[in-house]
């Protein structure tokens, strides 16, 4: 096992996920300075997932470890946020947990067949991570309850991140019965 940068920077990001749950978890208090903080740290937390992943490319530092953190400190960041956000009031529980079903299903399904082969994310599973991103990002910022046509599109947006979702997964099982011929 190989602890290069790149992966350096995503056990460093895993390792932040709580810190960043309870910042989120305190600043729900409705301080703008606050909620604001909690988005840059969000936005910070996902920007280093394009900068290791940049850094693996660009120096040839790609591990099979790598491509096994990364979705896992995605699903750590993500899940946490939408828990911590379904615990506020923000996003309703069915949503996260249909979410949360499929993340931990894949990874656990990467984590099982490991041995055999890595299944390294497909673009269809870097679009739902975009899209929960974005829609994530929405529901910490403090927009919506300022502009009622901001709440519609974050609405819209996790809507569109529950169907990339779903339908990754689905893609995943396909291929994966593909495989098994």
């Amino acid at each position: 096992m190989r602890i290069n940068l790149p992966n350096s920077i995503t056990i460093v990001r895993i390792a932040l996920v709580p810190l960043f749950i309870w910042f989120l978890l305190a600043s729900d208090s409705g301080n703008f300075f606050e909620r604001w903080l909690t988005v840059a740290a969000f936005i910070a937390l996902i920007l280093t997932d394009s900068l290791d992943g940049q850094i693996a490319r660009r120096k040839n530092l790609i591990t099979n470890l790598g491509k096994l953190l990364d979705p896992i400190a995605d699903k750590f960041l993500l899940g946490g946020a939408l828990v911590a956000l379904s615990s506020l009031g923000r996003i309703e529980w069915w949503v996260t947990i249909l979410i949360l079903i499929r993340e931990f299903g894949i990874t656990a399904y990467r984590l099982i067949v490991a041995n055999k082969r890595v299944v390294a994310a497909s673009s269809s599973g870097k679009v739902k991570t975009v899209l929960q991103s974005v829609a994530i990002g929405f529901y910490l910022s403090p927009l919506a309850g300022w502009l009622t046509p901001v709440g519609v599109i974050q609405a819209v947006i996790l809507y569109a991140a529950l169907i990339a979702t779903l339908a990754s997964g689905f893609q995943y099982l396909n291929a994966e019965r593909k495989l098994q011929g």
